[in-house]
């Protein structure tokens, strides 16, 4: 199995304790951390909250060692260059997981990055939760039960989605009307026709 991990740094609101928040420098952003692990498909394997001061590959160590203790058939984790270094021996010598990042192209403008585009998208739709975009709880556990309360809102809607059958035939498309045409000696008027 293979996971795909990053961290989102979010705002903490103000009746936050200062014990659980911290200062990320990368972003300048004082609040917490949140580390993800999806899989393959973007569906969510474990998520851990941090304070923002907590370094990548540090929080990192955590979160690989949960993963192999509740998911053992995971054997291949992407992340971003953050995640590079001693973290990639220390995952294959203890965990017996290969670890490999992708580097940032130095292109200028959004670029997709690959492997990693699907916890991107991840953490884009949880921030699609109003909740989401800065973190109000007291306790970290109370975030990250928020975050898993989140993701269990946005599979139950995907899951009562109706989705039409393939195989059922299309009905044709109604019929567009022309331009009506008035003549007028000596001009032509063309006049668009009414929207239903």
């Amino acid at each position: 199995m293979t996971v795909v991990v990053d961290s989102q740094t979010v705002k903490a609101g103000a009746a936050v304790s200062r014990a659980t928040t911290g200062y990320d420098a990368g972003k300048k952003t004082t609040g917490r951390k949140r580390h993800l692990a999806v899989d393959t498909r973007g569906l969510p394997v474990m998520m851990m909250v941090t304070p923002a001061s907590v370094h990548d590959a540090h929080a990192a160590r955590d979160l690989l060692f949960r993963l192999r203790l509740t998911h053992p058939e995971i054997t291949l984790v992407w992340a971003d260059s953050a995640y590079g270094g001693e973290l990639v021996t220390w995952a294959k010598d203890r965990l017996h997981l290969t670890l490999k990042t992708v580097n940032q192209p130095r292109t200028k403008g959004f670029v997709l990055m690959p492997k990693r585009w699907v916890v991107e998208r991840r953490i884009s739709w949880l921030m699609g939760s109003r909740r989401n975009c800065r973190d109000y709880e007291k306790l970290p556990s109370h975030a990250e039960a928020h975050l898993a309360w989140t993701v269990m809102a946005l599979m139950t809607r995907r899951l009562t989605k109706p989705v039409a059958d393939w195989r059922e035939p299309r009905p044709p498309p109604p019929p567009q009307p022309g331009p009506l045409r008035i003549r007028l000696h000596p001009w032509t008027v063309r006049l668009a026709p009414t929207p239903p």
